[in-house]
């Protein structure tokens, strides 16, 4: 059965590596998503940072999904960090606009600002906000830390989302940068991902949380059961949250959320999570 009540899922769905450990052993690119889509009912869609897909892309991943899979696509970066959403009324209509003939595959839009984008350039967001399409929903995430400051800034953020009902993406990047290993996927990942404060505060009716940590189920459990009772009591809320599991290496993503969706199994009557297509796979080999 479906996992309902709140969407799960990770950064992507083509990675190589997932073959026989994730997706079936004989898995070709071209079932990657479908393989993915039967497991979660969400992804990340981090691709459309660099490349615009065209309408052939866009009604292929259609196809391949079934009714309540949610894409969250990641604005362009000409948008967001090129033009610094400096007259991007034109850019963000034609972005939009692609994905028409999906609306009923879209999870919020996801808006993420250059960590340089300050509350001096705040001015740019609110326009920005202000003449968004009420017709789709959307999660802003910042990184400059002066939007943390739990004053005046903040507080100024947080009223402008709230009065559009757009999410403030909280991306916890907490274990990521606890570690002091030496294994090249944490370190890379280290240097790239920012190092920002955490808040469990939900500015719209959709809480989006990106987690980063470590490679290991065990090294995470802490930080995804702290996840856990606060994403159960959205849920209580009625509210409906978006949680995505990353990891270094990329390859434990889906342990990662399946622990994650375990331990809000304990805690708020939720369908177990389907089986991996490997697991299906392995299943039916052993009725022959």
């Amino acid at each position: 059965m479906a996992i309902a009540k709140y969407h799960i899922g990770c950064t992507g769905w083509s990675l190589k590596e997932w073959v026989g450990r994730f997706f079936t052993d004989d898995a070709k690119p071209g079932d990657f998503l479908s393989q993915y889509a039967s497991v979660f009912n969400a992804v990340e869609g981090n691709t459309t940072f660099y490349h615009v897909p065209s309408p052939q892309t866009v009604q292929k991943w259609r196809r391949f999904t079934p009714d309540g899979f949610k894409f969250c696509f990641k604005f362009h970066r000409s948008i967001t960090h090129q033009r610094r959403l400096s007259n991007v009324e034109e850019e963000v209509s034609r972005f939009l606009e692609v994905f028409d003939p999906i609306t009923d595959r879209l999870g919020p839009f996801h808006i993420q600002l250059p960590p340089r984008f300050s509350p001096d350039e705040f001015d740019k967001l609110e326009r920005l906000v202000h003449r968004l399409p009420s017709v789709y929903s959307y999660a802003v995430e910042v990184r400059h830390l002066d939007f943390y400051d739990h004053g005046k800034q903040e507080r100024r953020l947080n009223r402008l989302l709230e009065n559009y009902n757009i999410d403030r993406v909280i991306f916890d990047t907490r274990k990521l940068h606890s570690m002091e290993v030496k294994e090249p996927s944490i370190r890379e990942a280290q240097k790239k991902k920012p190092e920002v404060p955490v808040r469990f505060e939900n500015t719209g009716s959709r809480p989006f949380v990106r987690f980063v940590g470590a490679n290991d189920v065990l090294n995470n459990e802490s930080y995804l059961k702290e996840w856990a009772i606060v994403i159960a009591d959205w849920i209580k809320e009625g509210l409906h949250p978006y949680i995505f599991t990353h990891s270094p290496d990329k390859v434990s993503q889906p342990l990662i959320a399946r622990k994650f969706h375990q331990l809000l199994s304990e805690l708020i009557e939720i369908d177990p999570m389907p089986k991996w297509p490997i697991e299906r796979q392995d299943k039916q080999l052993d009725l022959f």
